[in-house]
């Protein structure tokens, strides 16, 4: 079954319920950058993310230096954003 994209008016009310996150790669994907006091709980933030994606089955592109992990959601089956990555904004959101 294939995965639906989002509507540009989906695309807009995920943004707009989420400030912190911007549009990345031609309106394809979204991104945001954590900022934790330390290494460790950078790498905690990651644990609890990684656990919830590998259970979703919909994995994160990221990227950690330190106390700083920065997130790209898009959804590779969809050609872009999808209610994937809305759900695992939500989650994520949850573990700041």
């Amino acid at each position: 079954m294939a995965i639906a994209k989002l509507s540009e008016q989906e695309r807009d009310a995920l943004l707009t319920a989420h400030p912190q996150w911007v549009l990345a790669r031609n309106g394809d994907a979204i991104e945001r950058t954590f900022e934790f006091s330390d290494f460790a709980e950078a790498f905690a933030f990651m644990t609890r993310v990684a656990i919830h994606a590998d259970k979703a089955d919909h994995h994160p592109e990221w990227f950690n230096v330190y106390n700083r992990v920065e997130i790209t959601l898009t959804t590779h089956d969809a050609g872009g954003l999808s209610a994937r990555d809305v759900a695992m904004v939500e989650v994520i959101e949850g573990f700041v």
